[in-house]
């Protein structure tokens, strides 16, 4: 197996307005193969992190590098190319509702190959049935549950059998049976086919269960720490404990940096 990273994000900096920096000087390495699960609060740059690899958006500084190829967001057929061999799981699915489970997976494939029919409905057939729901194919997303859909959604995503898998929350509104469900597919998918598998989430049990590497991000996609699970889960490092631990007091603040109580509310204040 190759020692260099599949993907490598290099001193990046990355805002959507020039008011608030989301992602500042980051630096991280993705290895091949493995499930790396990178958890932080809402706000910390986790899902901007997924944008800046899939190429939706440029960094202001530094390069984010896929398989040694640094992307190019100007450039669409380098990324139709490398699109081709990523996989994305959204968050709550994102499926289409008016297209039919089966309809739903075969999608990537209708898009973006030539396969004739035939061979899309066997490549469908198959995936759903990875996903535990071949006997579903001729349903509507509207008769299917929750869990379901994440997991049609998981389907799709693996439809083009891509070498990176990203998955945005994928444990997000489901019920614990679903997430046990859907965290042993993830786990699973990565070590038959061998992609690279990178798992965002907030879900510190189910990350720590399935992954071979985790990293914790701060506001400002400051790195407060990474290592094994076994590493994080024995951090004696303030942040660290806290937010594994889901403790309320802490270093993680509750309030959003304001400006002092007395100067918005007191005598001569701005409210």
């Amino acid at each position: 197996m190759s020692e260099q990273p599949f993907i490598e994000i290099d001193h990046v900096t990355f805002g959507y307005d020039s008011r608030r920096t989301i992602l500042n000087d980051l630096s991280l390495t993705f290895a091949r193969g493995k499930v790396t699960a990178v958890l932080g609060g809402s706000g910390c740059g986790k899902t901007t992190l997924l944008r800046l690899i899939g190429g939706v958006h440029a960094p202001s500084s530094g390069r984010v590098v896929f398989d040694g190829e640094v992307v190019d967001t100007r450039n669409k057929q380098q990324l139709f190319r490398l699109r081709r061999r990523l996989g994305m799981l959204f968050q709550f699915g994102a499926l289409f509702t008016d297209l039919s489970v089966f309809d739903n997976v075969a999608f990537p494939l209708r898009e973006m190959t030539d396969l004739s029919e035939d061979l899309i409905r066997d490549v469908v057939l198959m995936k759903l049935h990875a996903v535990g729901l071949r006997g579903a194919a001729g349903l509507r997303i509207s008769e299917v549950s929750g869990g379901m859909a994440r997991r049609i959604a998981l389907a799709r995503a693996i439809a083009l059998d891509p070498e990176l898998i990203m998955y945005d929350e994928p444990f997000a509104g489901l019920d614990l049976v679903s997430m046990g469900v859907t965290a042993k597919l993830i786990r699973t998918l990565t070590d038959v086919t061998g992609a690279t598998t990178l798992l965002i989430s907030h879900d510190v049990p189910q990350c720590m269960a399935i992954s071979d590497w985790v990293v914790l991000l701060a506001t400002g996609g400051r790195v407060v720490a990474q290592g094994t699970p076994e590493q994080l889960m024995s951090s004696q490092d303030a942040e660290v404990r806290q937010f594994v631990r889901g403790e309320p007091d802490g270093p993680i603040r509750f309030h959003y940096p304001a400006p002092d109580v007395a100067d918005d509310f007191g005598p001569g204040g701005r409210a």
